[in-house]
């Protein structure tokens, strides 16, 4: 596995990162030993980057990650984990808090669960109207300096916000989604991340599993699953978005790689300071997503992606709008 810096002030990292939060879950039936097994053979492809949040499952995930890593020497991998979300039982969204007092909390409650020392790359998941990123980040700070955390990374904020940030910290990473169907960051948050030397953790490489192949318009969708609130899978808007799969698939196989793995390789070919983030469930997905690192892309190669999913061709918003309302990507 090749090994990635986030940005100039970040870890070196597994060029591709395992995120876990479907292992608590938004897609389907939960599998306990299969996500720690999945967990563990991430980490035997030197896979060493796991994305996680105290969030997830209100807890579950990183007590999930924690039985999953148990015994391992703590330096093999790096967690990196997001934090103030804030939710009810049953799980609906309640608001965020990113207060100073309230960073420190839930780092504490994070590395209990986690059961280690410290985190590798610590968050906020979602800027908070009510703070300014500025005191956010400002309290991450005072726990790097206490050793608690090793690096600042940001998630779903626009350029500005990045800059603000940085000025008070240097930032490792910013989380965001990018894929073939979400290129939204190319206009102004990639270009300010070059300029400043931050790097990018990707996720939704796949479109939740639009990308991956696997997928047809007439596969039922459980009510509550993330996909059914996910515009790109509406009727209309699903058998459009699966026709560019098709035309990818073409690319795919003259390049002898799997649909899956073109999409993710393209990721990873627009920086090197670009990680994508996996999020395969199980061992089979994983086994699948982890030769993509090794799928090299000429500049013919990328013509032929961009020809046959250009910019902005994908239907349906990158998210719900009640979802969308949350982020700070003006």
């Amino acid at each position: 596995m090749d090994t990635r810096i986030l940005g100039a002030a970040g870890p070196a990292v597994s060029a591709l990162g395992l995120g876990a939060m479907g292992m608590s879950g938004g897609y389907g039936p939960l599998d306990r030993a299969e996500s720690i097994a999945t967990v563990r053979a991430a980490l035997e492809a030197r896979v060493t980057l796991i994305d996680t949040a105290d969030f997830y499952g209100s807890g579950h995930n990183e007590l999930l990650l924690a039985e999953a890593l148990r015994g391992l020497e703590r330096g093999s991998y790096h967690l990196s984990v997001k934090f103030g979300m804030l939710t009810a039982p049953g799980g609906a969204y309640t608001g965020i808090d990113g207060r100073p007092e309230a960073v420190k909390n839930f780092l504490a409650h994070s590395l209990s669960r986690l059961g280690t020392d410290y985190v590798d790359v610590y968050r906020l998941a979602r800027l908070d109207p009510r703070v300014p990123i500025e005191d956010t980040v400002g309290a991450i700070k005072e726990l790097v300096e206490a050793g608690y955390v090793r690096h600042i990374g940001l998630s779903e904020v626009d350029a500005d916000t990045v800059r603000r940030a940085h000025a008070v910290h240097p930032i490792s990473d910013l989380q965001i989604e990018y894929s073939l169907l979400s290129r939204t960051a190319e206009a102004e948050i990639l270009p300010t991340l070059r300029e400043l030397g931050i790097g990018m953790t990707a996720y939704g490489v796949l479109s939740r599993g639009l990308l991956s192949g696997h997928w047809d318009a007439g596969r039922a969708i459980a009510p509550g699953e993330w996909r059914s609130f996910d515009p790109r899978f509406a009727d209309g808007n699903i058998e459009h978005n699966l026709a560019l799969v098709t035309a990818l698939r073409a690319v795919a196989e003259d390049k002898g790689c799997t649909v899956a793995q073109l999409a993710i390789a393209w990721v990873a070919a627009q920086g090197a300071a670009i990680v994508p983030l996996i999020g395969a469930r199980t061992r089979e997905r994983l086994a699948e997503a982890v030769p993509a690192i090794d799928v090299k892309l000429t500049d013919d190669d990328l013509a032929r992606i961009e020809q046959a999913v250009p910019f902005g061709a994908s239907r349906g918003s990158l998210q719900a709008s009640e979802a969308l309302s949350q982020l700070d990507l003006a």
